[in-house]
């Protein structure tokens, strides 16, 4: 069981969880809970994945590294040395944003969303321009996306 229970926390502390799964596990539940509106909750899903995809592009044209501040080295690790714009910020916005035009009731995401965004630059992982940047090109993706098909 403890091999299990090491392996299992490893798996969520490293790769195991991101914005993007997520803001996909969210609105995959409501999808299940809304079959009115299980096509519009499906969208916002598989939102996460798209923004996240799109925020890759965007670092690879700017090519922004990381900030670095001697004295306080980051408290966490990244998948790139890439830093503009925030993926944590643009997605968890795209996605939020959608759910709150699916149903005023999720604006708590919207929350939940600047919460995570604002504690980037805490952990040393973005500087604040990064995250802004992804809130507003979130923000954007979330409100063009067409929600249903």
């Amino acid at each position: 069981m403890r091999k299990a229970d090491l392996t299992l926390l490893r798996l969520m502390r490293t790769r195991g969880h991101s914005p993007a799964i997520e803001s996909a596990a969210v609105a995959l539940g409501l999808a299940l809970l809304d079959p009115d509106r299980r096509e519009a909750w499906l969208i916002c899903a598989a939102l996460g994945p798209i923004a996240i995809a799109l925020n890759y592009g965007i670092k690879l044209l700017v090519q922004r590294p990381r900030p670095v501040l001697e004295d306080l080295p980051p408290l966490g690790g990244a998948p790139s040395s890439l830093s503009f714009p925030s993926a944590h910020a643009l997605s968890s916005f795209a996605v939020a944003t959608a759910m709150f035009r699916v149903d005023p009731a999720t604006a708590g995401a919207l929350v939940v969303a600047l919460a995570l965004s604002l504690g980037r630059p805490y952990l040393g992982m973005h500087y604040p321009s990064d995250v802004l940047a992804g809130a507003l090109l979130g923000i954007a993706l979330g409100l063009i996306v067409p929600l249903s098909l």
